[in-house]
């Protein structure tokens, strides 16, 4: 299963704060809408959900757990 951010295209202003902080180059803007272009990249720093004021990124994560 592969986890990736979430994107609501309804809540994007289009203020493209979150393709400047991605250090991944997993985002890119086009038309003044985010796409995430290369899950893959995504280095699950979660710089783009701190600095989205609307709300339309979010960094889901899945907890493991280890049988030791």
């Amino acid at each position: 299963m592969t986890i990736k951010p979430i994107f609501d295209q309804e809540k994007c202003d289009g203020c493209g704060l979150c393709v400047t902080v991605c250090r991944c180059g997993a985002l890119e803007m086009q038309n003044n809408i985010v796409n995430i272009i290369e899950v893959a990249h995504c280095g699950w720093c979660m710089d783009c959900e701190l600095v989205c004021s609307t709300g339309a990124l979010q960094c889901p994560f899945e907890i493991v757990t280890l049988d030791t």
